[in-house]
């Protein structure tokens, strides 16, 4: 499987077509106290800042973490504002103690958590939290579209061969577990929202060539459904939302 570097050879592509976070997540996170104006934020795995931009506007100063040099590059010039660093969220070297709030927007299940983890909760200030979301293609509570059957076939074909492993997308409670194992962090709380978008053939096909498990004839296939179900199809998302708070721990 293709690692997240795989995204830096498609930033034009998955700057254009990766959906946004839906305002009702940075809604909750306001509404829990978590953003407001003044706060240090952290954005790991920033890609083209699609988590930086809001955590800027909401009056956040932001430090963005991001491998990949060409979004890196994007996420500058977009928003010049932030601090970023290019490099992963294990290598960058960070300072203690200085951060409120970290986020990690579709990129955690890139992390070694045994790394990240620890090295979270020494940059992040005493009640400092860190917020994981990510957009999930397909609303299980959502009767499947026609073009989600399609979907759904082409991945079952895929995984008959290799089958996945780990937590799913939306296997939100034990991400969470395995988030809060090491007694670093506490979960707090967890939320789902579900939203949809209207998408063309050729919005389908740039956002599928940015999925980094998805091989060119899959999306093309992809694609080709689309258009023949009309050119335009309605996707039901579901973006869950896990906060959870420093621990302090005896010996930190």
């Amino acid at each position: 499987m293709p690692g997240p570097l795989h995204f830096d050879a498609h930033a034009e592509v998955y700057d254009r077509a990766r959906p946004r976070y839906p305002a009702a997540v940075w809604a909750e996170l306001q509404d829990l106290g978590l953003l407001r104006p003044g706060i240090r934020a952290i954005d790991l795995g920033a890609c083209t800042g699609l988590a930086t931009g809001p955590l800027l506007e909401a009056g956040a100063s932001v430090d963005a973490v991001e491998p990949g040099p060409a979004l890196a590059d994007r996420l500058r010039r977009r928003w010049p504002a932030a601090v970023v660093h290019v490099g992963t969220a294990e290598q960058v070297e960070l300072p203690a103690a200085v951060f409120d709030l970290a986020v990690a927007a579709t990129a955690v299940h890139w992390f070694d958590l045994e790394v990240v983890v620890p090295k979270l909760h020494r940059v992040l200030r005493p009640g400092g939290h860190f917020a994981v979301w990510r957009n999930a293609f397909g609303d299980p509570t959502v009767s499947i579209t026609p073009f989600r059957e399609r979907v759904a076939q082409i991945v079952a074909r895929r995984e008959a061969v290799n089958p996945q492993r780990g937590h799913g997308e939306l296997d939100t409670h034990a991400w969470a577990a395995r988030l809060a194992s090491s007694g670093h962090f506490v979960t707090t709380h967890i939320r789902h929202f579900s939203w949809s978008i209207g998408m063309r053939t050729d919005q389908i096909r740039d956002l599928f060539t940015t999925f980094s498990n998805w091989e060119a004839a899959e999306v093309d296939e992809a694609a080709r459904a689309v258009d023949e179900l009309g050119g335009q199809v309605t996707e039901h998302y579901v973006t869950p939302l896990i906060v959870l708070r420093r621990n302090t721990l005896p010996d930190a």
